[in-house]
């Protein structure tokens, strides 16, 4: 039994549906990787999952529980933590400050949980009294992801993680979440850096107008003939 299962998922925007039975799974220390085509609905599945969307119809159940009315925050308390595209840090504040504002699940521990973000993310540790303003692109991600790893998350999702950045940053992102996957961690991923996302993932699903058109390996997708052309530009 996966960790997540979201079912059938139909949801979309003033009447106007995105979702048309979406489904995505993923269990405790894998990757799942979600791709697509502009448009594709990649991101409101994330939003679905996490509660900002209601659904029209479907299911998201963590250890087959049913959390599908549950609102964002006490999703968060199920073990769920989300990374938005946008806006994920704040940038007035120091990096170890953006750390424990994402304490707030459990603040009696955020000593050793601030230690084990350090560990994972060592240039955070170097920069902790640094406004996270000031920081790279990449490592303002860092920050972000360091500031959801501090709920203690058995789900971490991550709607585009590596947008503006540089091929090398990118990589370096990609070792990180690897990282935390080992941890024992599900990652739950929106990408359109499809390529390299597929090769880190252990499973991958591209979406197509709100449906899943694709679903397997990291590793099968990529050597699918058929997905390589449509979607990974030959």
């Amino acid at each position: 039994m996966s960790y997540l299962v979201s079912e059938n998922m139909v949801a979309g925007y003033g009447g106007v549906n995105i979702l048309n039975s979406c489904s995505i799974q993923v269990d405790l220390g894998q990757i799942a990787v979600v791709v697509g085509p502009n448009g594709a609905g990649k991101s409101t599945a994330m939003k679905a999952i996490f509660g900002m969307l209601p659904l029209q119809s479907g299911s998201v159940k963590i250890l087959n529980e049913s959390i599908s009315n549950l609102p964002p925050f006490q999703r968060v308390k199920k073990g769920m933590a989300f990374v938005p595209q946008n806006e994920n840090i704040f940038t007035s504040l120091t990096v170890e400050e953006n750390l424990e504002m994402g304490a707030f699940t459990n603040p009696d521990a955020m000593v050793t949980i601030v230690e084990q973000v350090y560990s994972l993310f060592p240039v955070l540790k170097e920069k902790r009294l640094q406004r996270a303003g000031e920081l790279s692109g990449g490592q303002r991600q860092q920050v972000a992801v360091g500031r959801a790893l501090m709920t203690e998350p058995k789900l971490l999702m991550l709607d585009e993680p590596t947008a503006g950045v540089s091929p090398i940053v990118m990589d370096e992102l990609f070792d990180r979440i690897i990282d935390v996957a080992r941890t024992g961690i599900a990652i739950l991923m929106v990408e359109q850096n499809a390529k390299q996302a597929l090769s880190i993932a252990d499973i991958g699903y591209v979406l197509v107008q709100g449906e899943n058109r694709y679903t397997n390996s990291g590793k099968a997708l990529l050597e699918n003939t058929d997905v390589r052309k449509t979607f990974l530009g030959g």
